[in-house]
């Protein structure tokens, strides 16, 4: 069993006390474990989230940092690294749920030597919410068996363990500003270093959902990113590999003209309260073309 951890969670407009009280709770059970729980505000709009997170550092072993600026998801995930005093970090999203009693035990007891990825799960909802709809039409693909087919592209930042020396020698790349694809790039590097990336299944809950509008927004935020990366992307993305798999030009004309006459009122029924998938991806392959 490991040893030591730094438990690392960055922070945007949420409350994270429940998941790091869970945290702090596990981590006391466990006999002879070093540890410590960082929390970093990366410059919430909402201060009342960056109040209420304040308080976790009452907690044993538990320090909060109010960055104060707005840095975006590499650059805080770096910083983060560099804060932490243990050989192993444990990075989790803020709006994740710890689902497992023995959560930190099975990644401590994990058979890795370079980076784990534990998954997630997604929670409940009803079909009015596009982010759910979504995420249950792809949980299969969260699954570790899955996983493991192709484990430097099915890799995410929410919940995963790495070596403190490997982060701080092969950080995020902080060109990755915006939304999106910080983690595949990430994902692309490791690979090419040469380190392995062990799929687990330890998995937390997906249970918050954004609602339709901010949803759409963020994945027209995402496919801008991928945009600007394209070709640094290639072959870690399937809307690029489809995207370059049409050859006829007139084709992408037609995509493009369609998502100039009826993106707006796809849009309309993504934001709405009774969204469809089928037309969430049609509006992604046109969103992104009429980026060319």
């Amino acid at each position: 069993m490991k040893k030591e951890l730094s438990i690392l969670i960055p922070v945007y407009n949420a409350d994270c006390r429940q998941m790091v009280t869970e945290l702090s709770r596990q981590a006391e059970t466990i006999d002879g474990l070093h540890y410590e729980i960082i929390v970093a505000d990366d410059g919430s709009s909402d201060r009342r989230c960056v109040e209420c997170c304040r308080e976790v550092g009452a907690l044993p072993h538990c320090r909060f940092i109010d960055r104060g600026a707005n840095s975006g998801r590499a650059v805080i995930r770096n910083f983060l690294a560099t804060q932490a005093q243990y050989g192993w970090l444990l990075f989790l999203d803020c709006d994740m749920t710890i689902v497992s009693p023995h959560y930190l035990q099975d990644y401590l007891d994990a058979e890795t030597e370079q980076v784990a990825y534990g998954g997630y799960t997604v929670g409940t909802d009803d079909d009015t919410c596009l982010r759910y709809i979504y995420e249950r039409q792809c949980e299969h693909q969260h699954r570790a068996e899955e996983r493991r087919k192709r484990p430097f592209l099915h890799f995410h930042t929410c919940n995963f363990m790495v070596r403190r020396g490997i982060m701080l020698e092969h950080p995020f790349d902080e060109r990755f500003r915006k939304y999106g694809y910080e983690d595949v790039f990430w994902g692309k590097q490791l690979r090419r270093a040469g380190i392995a990336i062990s799929h687990i299944d330890n998995p937390v809950g997906f249970c918050t959902f954004e609602d339709n509008p901010h949803f759409v927004a963020k994945t027209e935020e995402g496919l801008r990113t991928l945009y600007e990366f394209r070709d640094e992307l290639r072959g870690y993305s399937q809307i690029i590999t489809f995207t370059d798999g049409i050859h006829i030009g007139l084709v992408k004309s037609a995509i493009r003209l369609c998502h100039h006459l009826f993106g707006s009122l796809i849009r309309r029924n993504l934001c709405g309260n009774r969204p469809k998938l089928s037309l969430f991806k049609m509006y992604k392959l046109g969103y992104y073309l009429s980026l060319t």
